[in-house]
């Protein structure tokens, strides 16, 4: 082609584009942009057909996104070159220089060169292919030979086959997605409730011959002209949703990830709302706008994919009267009148009631299942006042088997949120704390399923000690409704604990309840944080910590309902957040509060002597002398033993017996006892950057600290104890353990100036949404030491910085209580020393925190 009208179409390309994009800028109308950039494109691949002089007998023919008539900014314009006959050295020629002129146009080009026979029988062995075709539309060339294509590839479709192969594609794709609408960073076109969804119905039915458009599906009866028109609204959004994506990328981008969700937000006009904890940010609108998209579209799918199995796989329908409102026809519940909702509003929820007691229902029809997300606004005020359907509800919960299976679906058909108005305000919610990696909803939801576990006995394998404290709990339901109202006030502005015991106080007064089962379930929802945060912050080897934990929960039915939901709680997060540590941890506070609640006093002599004692039938194991252990435990104080467990101080012991007085660092390391992990105790007389110097060759290895306990003998000596993790420990643990001991006993015995604190970098979500640090210094309840407690957004290198500042002011550190919640760190540090007398060094050391913890 001559490079003048080469020119002149990149040039006529760029022009055009322009100008549908400033337009879209303007009206924001996504069909229109995706039509004329398509229209754009047909009329510059014409002109390089005809300028390329092919064989009369080819064809030029959209295939994809392209061949449906749609393109969107940054996607590839899909071509099938489609040939009479396999090409002739010169047709070779003349066809690799089309495809290279017209990525020399700047076209993302995916093209392919076929005959039609090749276009079968590739069809036949790809479902990508196949789906590609059945959108094949012609743009130039040879339009018989399009024709001869369309007739044989229709003929050679087989709409059952083709419905089972795309149908499990679409399995496959969801669980790539973790089989979820309510990813915090979905991808508008792939992910479950997406723009593929809706796709592939219309794929489907177009194969089956069903209909080739939402409207066409409409008056084929498959859908309802409601619902089509839902489905074109929730096509429109998503379309109008990448399509900002692409442009605000510059490419192709169809991920709303944390970056973008801002910009996307306000490209629609969406704008922050409120101030300080009651402000909604543009971004929170966005999302929770696409998440009831994509769950409409879930819900109607499920409705489509179900009508369409049925066209296609027609069965003889075997229907077993169930009661007078339901049949049960082919292990799917059936209503028997189609006004049966209508009629008999209570039947909203007595189908899910049903769907618990026979175990036999995998389902509901397509029938009954628009039937209820059509009258679901039938749950008013009126309906939820009707004892007869509170009762239900309450029944629900009650139920032996089947309960979050109810509550998912009531939650998918919004039937959940209609009938607690309140859960319906946080459905699709984001949460901004950089630890829970769900929607509020589905967070509730996976708190309440964790619970529902602890009462399985085919996962009492998981959490057995929470199994066994479930098997002896009466009335469990109780602490399902209590998982149900935990968050349910989020977002609301003010304490969502104290917001939500309101909310559940009433429900259970409305319900019927009596006043200890209200107590209880009120309870949870208020002080659902509590034990965490005494677990994870507080020193559990202080009585008066445990003594004022115990006054809180008061008895051992409230301890054992806190403790279950917590742990559900926390598993119910996000993967990350959960962990052996964190688990023991509560664990030790439980049954420490126990013995308390049961009479017997949580003394430092009655801990002393039960630590001891185990320790020592332990070092008899390994065959020690009995009175091996006696000058070094003379060097350690009551505090020591109480902050250790027995197999601690007896490794320690078994360690050290005969080199408490050793003038070169002692390093040992194991694995964790507890979860994954390595357990490092570090000896040597100490020094007032101790902590740092170790802090900075974790940070050299990238290990993260979980735990650190520091103390000091009463001879001056430093005995530390870290829990750190890392991602290759499980791989090679024994020659890591070698390592650690050798090289940190070097850095220790052969000290260098320390380094100064590298900044580190912020991951994606902490840089998208950052939180300002804080730090708190207040002396402790005794007036002995002095309660330092930072809250930033995790990175690497931050626990050293925090070390480095610590040893400038040379303070001793006695505990170090390290928390990550995901991209979150809340550390909790006891220290002391001379700097803390004046309150100007405690202000500056304050200022120098807050500056070590910038990015």
């Amino acid at each position: 082609m001559d490079k003048e009208i080469r020119e002149r179409l990149k040039a006529q390309l760029k022009a055009e584009r322009q100008v549908i994009i400033g337009t879209f800028r303007t009206d924001g109308m996504p069909e229109k942009l995706l039509r004329s950039l398509r229209q754009s494109v047909d009329a510059v691949l014409t002109e390089a057909w005809h300028h390329a002089r092919l064989p009369a007998n080819t064809a030029l023919v959209g295939v994809g996104g392209y061949g449906r008539g749609e393109l969107f900014p940054y996607s590839d314009v899909d071509l099938l070159i489609l040939l009479d006959h396999a090409p002739d050295a010169a047709t070779t020629e003349k066809l690799e220089g089309l495809v290279q002129l017209l990525w020399d146009l700047g076209l993302e080009i995916g093209s392919s060169i076929r005959t039609v026979d090749e276009c079968l029988s590739e069809s036949k062995a790809d479902i990508t292919v196949q789906t590609s075709l059945l959108e094949a539309r012609l743009i130039c060339g040879d339009e018989p030979l399009f024709e001869q294509l369309q007739a044989r590839y229709s003929a050679a479709m087989d709409p059952q086959a083709f419905f089972q192969a795309k149908l499990l594609e679409m399995r496959q794709r969801h669980a790539k997605y973790e089989d979820t609408a309510f990813s915090l960073e979905p991808n508008c076109k792939e992910s479950p409730g997406g723009l593929r969804d809706l796709q592939v119905i219309l794929w489907l039915v177009k194969a089956a011959g069903l209909a080739n458009s939402w409207r066409t599906l409409a008056t084929s009866g498959l859908v309802t002209q409601a619902e089509a028109k839902g489905l074109m609204e929730k096509e429109r959004a998503f379309k109008d949703i990448r399509v900002r994506l692409h442009l605000h990328a510059g490419r192709r981008e169809d991920r709303l990830v944390f970056d973008v969700q801002t910009a996307i937000a306000e490209s629609l006009g969406l704008e922050n709302t409120g101030a300080g904890v009651e402000m909604r940010r543009a971004s929170e609108y966005l999302m929770q706008r696409y998440y009831w998209a994509a769950k409409a579209v879930t819900q109607l799918n499920t409705i489509l994919l179900q009508n369409i199995e049925e066209r296609l796989f027609p069965r003889e329908e075997h229907a077993v009267q169930i009661n007078a409102r339901f049949n049960d026809v082919n292990g799917l519940i059936d209503m028997r009148d189609d006004d049966t909702f209508t009629q008999t509003p209570s039947a909203i929820l007595e189908i899910f009631l049903l769907m618990t007691e026979r175990p036999s229902l995998k389902g509901m029809t397509s029938r009954t299942m628009r039937a209820l997300w059509n009258e679901r606004f039938l749950i008013d005020a009126a309906f939820r006042a009707d004892p007869a359907n509170r009762a239900l509800f309450l029944r629900i919960l009650q139920a032996p088997k089947g309960i979050i299976h109810a509550l998912r679906r009531m939650n998918d058909l919004s039937i959940l949120g209609r009938y607690l108005p309140n859960f319906r305000k946080i459905v699709g919610q984001m949460q901004h704390d950089l630890f829970h990696v769900y929607t509020v909803d589905q967070h509730i939801l996976m708190v309440v399923r964790n619970m529902r576990r602890f009462s399985m006995a085919e996962h009492a394998h998981e959490y057995p000690f929470c199994s066994q404290l479930m098997a002896n709990f009466g009335q469990p339901w109780l602490l399902y409704l209590g998982a149900l109202f935990h968050d349910i006030a989020k977002g609301r502005g003010g304490d969502h604990s104290t917001l939500g015991r309101v909310d559940a106080e009433q429900f259970c007064r409305d319900h019927g309840m009596n006043d200890a089962d209200t107590e209880l379930v009120s309870f949870l929802v208020e002080h659902h944080l509590d034990m965490s945060q005494v677990a994870q912050k507080q020193d559990l080897s202080d009585p008066d910590v445990i003594a004022a934990f115990a006054r809180k929960v008061g008895d051992e039915r409230h301890l054992t309902a806190l403790y279950l939901l917590t742990v559900a709680d926390i598993r119910g997060t996000s993967p990350k957040v959960w962990n052996a540590w964190k688990a023991k941890l509560l664990e030790d506070l439980y049954r420490i509060t126990l013995r308390v609640l049961g009479g017997q006093p949580h003394s430092a002599d009655h801990e002393l002597q039960n630590r001891q004692q185990e320790a020592l039938a332990t070092l008899r194991l390994y065959g020690l002398a009995p009175d091996a252990h006696l000058a070094f435990w003379k060097q350690l104080d009551v505090a020591y033993f109480l902050r250790h467990d027995a197999s601690d101080i007896a490794w320690q012991t078994r360690a050290l017996y005969d080199k408490f007085n050793s003038e070169q660092p002692v390093v040992k390391c194991r694995l964790a006892p507890i979860g994954e992990g390595l357990q490092i105790a570090v000896y040597l007389r100490d020094q007032p950057d101790l902590f740092a110097r170790i802090c900075s060759y974790f940070d050299r290895k990238n290990f993260s600290i979980l735990d650190a306990k520091i103390h000091t003998t009463r001879h001056g000596y430093a005995l530390d104890t870290f829990l750190v993790t890392e991602q290759n420990f499980a791989k090679s643990y024994r020659d890591i353990i070698n390592l650690i001991e050798h090289e940190l006993c070097g850095a220790l015995t052969h000290p260098e100036p320390l380094s100064p604190p590298g900044k580190g970098r912020l991951s994606r979500l902490s840089r998208t949404f950052p939180m300002q640090p804080t730090v708190d210094l207040r002396p402790d309840e005794r007036g002995q030491y002095y309660l330092l407690s930072i809250a930033a957004n995790d990175r690497a290198g931050l626990l050293y910085a925090i070390a480095n500042v610590l040893a400038k002011y040379r303070l001793n550190l006695h505990t170090a209580k390290v928390m990550t919640l995901g991209e979150r760190v809340e550390d909790v540090f006891l220290i002391d020393g001379a700097a803390l007398g004046n309150p100007r060094n405690q202000l500056q050391l304050e200022t120098d925190l807050l500056d070590a913890m910038k990015v």
